[in-house]
């Protein structure tokens, strides 16, 4: 906002009165930001990353008196997540926030948390992602000169949908044509798994699943609903094969430029509201099963341990443990339990 300067008559009572050694009266300017940030991220706006990013500018602007002032963009408003990454690390955007697999393709470890059927409940996820394994992942983002921030978002399990039938053990996905993200980590456990994964962008998976090109697909519960494959499915399996969630990233240029009273007041807003923004999704994920249930899907659970040995028997737990590293995978079998 432009300051407006004094008018004649006014600028000649203030002359006046200070003259007079009277004190003239306060005129009050809304003071500029001295940090105004762009927060850029792909989900729509109703999802509760947007919601509680909206919440954490709210609260950090107000414990900062005004200094900084963050304004988050949804859906993709400032590019796609590889174009919002590539700004994020050049300062074109000041915060970014998506899920591990996909920065993966800059930090390879941000993927550890979406190995195959490591994690089987919140229980385990967030001792592991707010502890050793989530700080060892950090370390990964800040030699890539990116900082993240302690305390990870939620982004949910996925879930796998069919047209062919219920997923209730590893034989169910045998020759089971199932749309997969464009990621090696997803192609490699359905192979390993028996099936026969196909990468297919996320906008032209309603068509396959309604011309059976696939038989089925895996995401979080949101995106079945909202992209409306229940109208193509018949069938949703509970088996939480993933966990993503959703790191907040700035530049680590960016950051080393802000004074330290401030960066604790920014990193205090958005971890604290972590908890918040975690509890969000999974309530919103307890009500999907049910909506999805009134949706006409036959809504079905699985147990982990199945798949976790046909994994086994396949080798995928000791190719990714090779890729990993024995220090991260050691991290990540301390929460879950053994894997390879």
């Amino acid at each position: 906002m432009k300051n407006q300067s004094l008018g004649p008559s006014r600028r000649a009572i203030v002359l006046a009165l200070g003259a007079a050694g009277v004190p003239a009266p306060f005129v009050s300017r809304a003071r500029a930001a001295e940090y105004d940030w762009k927060f850029g991220h792909g989900f729509p706006a109703s999802h509760p990353v947007h919601v509680f990013a909206l919440e954490a500018a709210a609260t950090i602007k107000q414990d900062t008196g005004g200094r900084v002032d963050i304004k988050v963009y949804p859906n993709s408003q400032l590019g796609g997540d590889s174009d919002l990454l590539s700004q994020v690390r050049s300062g074109g955007v000041d915060f970014f926030s998506t899920g591990g697999l996909i920065f993966a393709t800059l930090v390879p470890i941000a993927a550890i948390n979406g190995t195959g059927f490591a994690f089987t409940g919140y229980d385990a996820v967030w001792p592991a992602m707010d502890g050793g394994l989530g700080a060892h992942v950090r370390k990964g983002f800040d030699k890539v000169g990116l900082h993240a921030f302690e305390t990870i978002w939620n982004n949910g399990f996925r879930q796998i949908t069919s047209g062919k039938g219920p997923v209730r053990s590893p034989a169910d996905l045998a020759n089971f044509k199932i749309r997969v993200p464009v990621s090696q980590v997803y192609v490699s456990l359905f192979k390993a798994l028996g099936a026969s994964p196909a990468s297919i962008n996320l906008a032209e998976v309603y068509t396959a699943l309604q011309t059976r090109i696939v038989d089925g697909q895996e995401n979080p519960l949101v995106v079945a609903e909202t992209a409306k494959f229940y109208e193509v499915q018949k069938f949703c399996s509970l088996t939480n094969h993933v966990w993503d969630g959703s790191w907040i990233v700035t530049s680590a240029r960016t950051w080393r430029g802000v004074p330290d009273d401030l960066k604790a007041i920014v990193s205090r807003g958005f971890n604290e509201t972590a908890p918040r923004q975690r509890e969000a999704v999974t309530a919103l994920n307890r009500q999907l099963e049910e909506t999805l249930k009134g949706r006409g899907l036959a809504v079905n659970a699985t147990e982990p341990e199945p798949f976790r040995e046909a994994l086994r028997k396949a080798g995928y737990y000791a190719e990714w443990k090779g890729r990993y590293g024995e220090e991260a995978w050691s991290l990540l079998e301390g929460a879950v339990g053994r894997l390879a």
